[in-house]
């Protein structure tokens, strides 16, 4: 893959990721908490996906992404442990929202990771400006 290729991934991905936020925002205020859940998770993914891009660094999975994120940007202090925590926690909610059938999360589980998230995203999205 060449750089113009790597860019415009990078560039979707964060527009992407954006989107996402902004559906899961949408979510929120219609009540569907799983899907809020399910979209906050994946707008990290995204962005967390464009960084990794970014830094020529390759995941092959969703966990693959946790343990890249961790390797490359929490034990070198780039992203603190309680924002490489807070993207486990999202991916874990989007597992046992996607794969429990008798789960379903509440107003407060969504409420309260949506400020969260979105100062992640927004961290990320500067991690990979700085990575120019």
């Amino acid at each position: 893959m060449n750089i113009n290729d790597i860019e415009a991934i990078v560039f979707y991905s964060r527009q992407k990721s954006l989107a996402t936020l902004k559906e899961a925002e949408d979510m929120i205020q219609t009540s569907h908490w799983n899907l809020a859940i399910q979209r906050l998770y994946y707008s990290a993914f995204y962005m967390a996906s464009a960084l990794l891009l970014k830094n020529k660094i390759s995941a092959q999975s969703h966990n693959g992404v946790v343990s890249q994120l961790g390797l490359h940007f929490i034990v070198t202090g780039k992203l603190n442990k309680t924002e490489g925590r807070l993207y486990s926690r999202l991916l874990q909610n989007r597992i046992t929202g996607d794969y429990n059938d008798f789960f379903d999360f509440t107003e407060e589980d969504a409420t309260e990771l949506l400020e969260p998230t979105q100062k992640l995203i927004s961290k990320l999205e500067q991690l990979i400006d700085d990575s120019e």
